[in-house]
């Protein structure tokens, strides 16, 4: 399976992410992770085995590490957890206490964060396009049963664009809280900084991939296809890729997240691509 991934990752650069037929080509593969970086995945892979064991049904990486572009001391170990059945309190307690031992016992990777997701959930209709292309395209199998098998191929089409990043203005309101209470603390701004400008790049470039007609996970790559077809916005985008590699701990960009290019970008998505299908836990 690495074989096949890597290969097609080679040919990804040269057909902007897709595969000779037009697809979207997994991106990463483990052959790609850097040297330096292997000692902590394997590290991550036997620990997970320890602690989850039978309640393991598959474990990928995704980010950096595995499309290999990691930088020592700047990337994250990006973990995703697929259980036999719908995760659990306890679960996630595991699942933080390992990221918090990894992050202390490995300088090397600036934090390490686990998602965690039930079979069921990848595999169900209304996350095809969303949860199911993640794992299909953006991430890397590391352990256990890779589910890509049982979905489907992805082109980079408007159904993929409204189910992936239809739904910003859900977030909106919670960014707008979490910005109240970082107001008066710099450093509590700057990782707000990083995740709400490299969403808002991912949204700006998802707005306009069907015209694009590729796939990137390269935040200045997204900006500058963005700029392409909204040059009156590309300016915004542009500093909000730089940010989402080096964030600062600016009020004001993070209030213009919210106040500006945020509404923006949540009305124009909706009119090109329409809105992201809802989910059974939002409010």
């Amino acid at each position: 399976m690495t074989t096949y991934r890597g290969r097609l990752h080679s040919g990804a650069m040269r057909n902007k992410g897709l595969d000779a037929q037009g697809y979207i080509a997994p991106e990463g593969a483990l052959g790609l992770i850097p040297r330096e970086f292997r000692p902590v995945v394997a590290t991550a892979r036997d620990r997970l085995l320890d602690v989850f064991g039978a309640r393991l049904n598959s474990t990928y990486l995704y980010g950096s590490l595995p499309r290999g572009t990691a930088r020592v001391g700047r990337s994250d170990l990006d973990l995703l957890l697929v259980l036999r059945e719908e995760p659990t309190e306890e679960d996630r307690a595991d699942a933080r206490s390992l990221d918090g031992a990894l992050d202390k016992e490995f300088s090397l990777i600036d934090g390490s964060g686990t998602l965690l997701v039930s079979r069921a959930q990848v595999l169900s209709d209304l996350e095809t396009y969303d949860l199911g292309w993640f794992v299909a395209c953006l991430c890397t199998r590391l352990l256990g049963e890779d589910l890509a098998e049982f979905l489907p191929r992805y082109r980079p089409d408007s159904l993929l664009a409204r189910e992936t990043n239809g739904d910003l203005a859900l977030f909106l309101a919670r960014w707008r809280e979490r910005i109240a209470e970082a107001a008066d603390a710099e450093e509590a701004r700057r990782p707000l900084v990083r995740y709400m400008s490299r969403h808002l790049v991912r949204t700006g470039f998802t707005l306009v991939m069907p015209r694009w007609n590729g796939w990137t996970s390269d935040l200045r790559e997204m900006a500058e296809a963005f700029a392409a077809y909204y040059p009156e916005r590309a300016d915004g985008m542009r500093e909000a890729a730089v940010l989402g590699y080096e964030p600062s701990g600016d009020f004001a960009v993070l209030r213009s997240y919210v106040d500006d290019l945020g509404p923006w970008l949540v009305e124009e998505y909706a009119r090109v691509h329409g809105v992201k299908a809802p989910r059974p836990d939002q409010e």
